[in-house]
């Protein structure tokens, strides 16, 4: 038995409704979809994508789900997706003009030359003189006074910032030492502080 496609099913599925007029629940529809040669396993996908491309509506009745279709409904929401599509195409086809009036555009004073060849040709040579100068810069960059100055100076931010955090932590120590009796010792090692803790 040859496979259906996933578009056959659809219409399968679709024509149920169709042909009969009637409401349905999904168990309805898993007993009437092998009859139309969709199997039973397959049948709630193939109808949830109907439902999902509005071309069958599903409304909840008390504690259940119920399923139709009008033949009327289903065209008129497949006119309104080729309408839809029909829009996007005229508008992608106009972006499409305008980008290409757009490379058009760019290419004037682009034509091949031997002026715009040689000009090229020059910037060309410039921007490996560039890459060469700036690797011969790298090399001194360690020595630049504006740098080592940036550098003595974050140093300096990170030494006054950590100083700050060992003050802020003595602080705290000395604040529960005197208030709930708690040892130094006792403390530091909570703390994980050890005897070498000094400010730098």
């Amino acid at each position: 038995m040859a496979s259906v496609s996933a578009e056959e099913k659809r219409k399968r599925i679709e024509s149920i409704f169709h042909e009969t007029g009637e409401f349905y629940q999904l168990k309805d529809i898993e007993k009437l979809g092998p009859k139309r040669g969709v199997v039973s396993q397959s049948v709630k996908e193939v109808l949830m994508s109907l439902v999902d491309d509005g071309l069958v509506t599903m409304d909840k009745i008390g504690t259940s789900n119920y399923f139709w279709s009008y033949p009327s409904a289903a065209v008129q929401t497949k006119k309104n997706k080729l309408h839809d599509l029909q829009e996007k195409l005229v508008k992608e086809t106009e972006r499409k003009l305008k980008l290409e009036k757009q490379i058009e555009e760019e290419k004037q004073g682009r034509e091949a030359s031997e002026e715009r060849d040689l000009i090229l040709s020059q910037l060309k040579e410039q921007e490996n003189i560039s890459k060469e100068l700036n690797k011969e810069l790298d090399k001194y960059k360690e020595n630049d006074p504006v740098l080592f100055e940036t550098k003595e100076k974050a140093a300096q931010i990170a030494r006054e910032a950590a100083n700050r955090w060992t003050e802020n932590i003595w602080e705290m120590q000395s604040y529960c030492v005197n208030n709930f009796g708690i040892e130094r010792s006792a403390f530091d090692q909570q703390f994980g502080i050890k005897d070498d803790f000094d400010t730098v």
